[in-house]
């Protein structure tokens, strides 16, 4: 069966202009499909012959997925009047996008692709994607510090879903989010009393940073390609998926304190996971407290 495609998202996938900038071509009647003049929300496929100021509209191109490590300085725009805007940096022959935000001050890993759908897929808040940054801040983290980062923070009318931390030097930590607030992990230190000096992505998901240099660019292999669309295969791209379930505290969660003896340590919150199992306090007093769950790495 032959799929089809609302008009304004497949003029925008042929790299000729966005969504928007379709829909006012669209409005303005310089858009014609089989000769005739489209309605809004005109649904096409590859057998329908599209016009724009009767030119016939170029093939959709091949997708494009681009891990990016994003110098300090750079800003995630594709807005061109903006000096600094990520689009120009990279500098790629075709129409290209940032999947997320990194804000310019920090730097590390993002993506950028021409495809608009795994663009959903991947931001909405409810699908639980990892990301892994190394944050580093203005004086001496303690173990308070890093539980109560592990723990959920009430910022921006919520609260941060739980998550796993680990100190890693006196003013240094780990921290892996499944959500993306605005400067999320800012407002968070900013809470606490703390102030963010250095702040970079280091993983999304299976992909990471090895082998790029601030400034450089690849292609995403065929390998992290199927990992990722394994992962985001049951997906929400709706806004029913942007909900984000950590609006109050789960009170029912079982905590486990870090050893008071280890100076750098991790505190770990369990995810709702179907294939992990919560770890069990060793008694009523100790689930009382705030603490962490382990999680292994993925």
């Amino acid at each position: 069966m032959t799929q089809l495609t609302r008009l304004n998202k497949y003029i925008s996938e042929t790299g000729f202009c966005s969504r928007r900038e379709a829909d006012k071509l669209i409005e303005t009647g310089r858009v014609k499909v089989n000769g005739n003049l489209p309605e809004m929300g005109l649904k096409v496929s590859d057998k329908d012959v599209v016009q724009i100021d009767n030119k016939p509209l170029k093939a959709k191109p091949k997708r494009v997925y681009l891990a990016y490590n994003k110098p300090v300085g750079v800003t995630c725009t594709t807005e061109r009047k903006i000096k600094s805007n990520i689009v120009s940096a990279i500098n790629y022959p075709e129409r290209i996008f940032p999947i997320g935000r990194l804000d310019r001050p920090s730097e590390g890993l993002i993506f950028l692709t021409n495809e608009g759908d795994i663009v959903n897929k991947i931001l909405r808040a409810g699908n639980n994607h990892e990301k892994e940054y190394v944050v580093g801040v203005d004086k001496p983290i303690n173990k308070r510090f890093i539980e109560r980062m592990a723990g959920g923070l009430p910022i921006l009318d919520t609260v941060t879903k739980k998550c796993f931390v680990e100190q890693t030097g006196e003013k240094t930590f780990t921290i892996i989010l499944t959500q993306g607030l605005n400067r999320q992990i800012r407002r968070m230190c900013e809470y606490l009393g703390y102030e963010v000096t250095t702040l970079k992505r280091v993983r999304i998901m299976n992909v990471n940073l090895n082998g790029l240099r601030p400034g450089q660019w690849r292609h995403l292999s065929d390998a992290e390609m199927r990992a990722i669309n394994d992962s985001i295969s049951d997906s929400a791209k709706t806004e029913e998926g942007s909900i984000d379930p950590n609006k109050r505290l789960d009170s029912s969660s079982k905590v486990r304190k870090a050893p008071s003896s280890n100076k750098s340590f991790t505190a770990k919150v369990q995810p709702q996971r179907n294939d992990t199992k919560p770890v069990r306090s060793h008694s009523s007093k100790e689930k009382r407290k705030s603490g962490t769950l382990s999680l292994k790495k993925r």
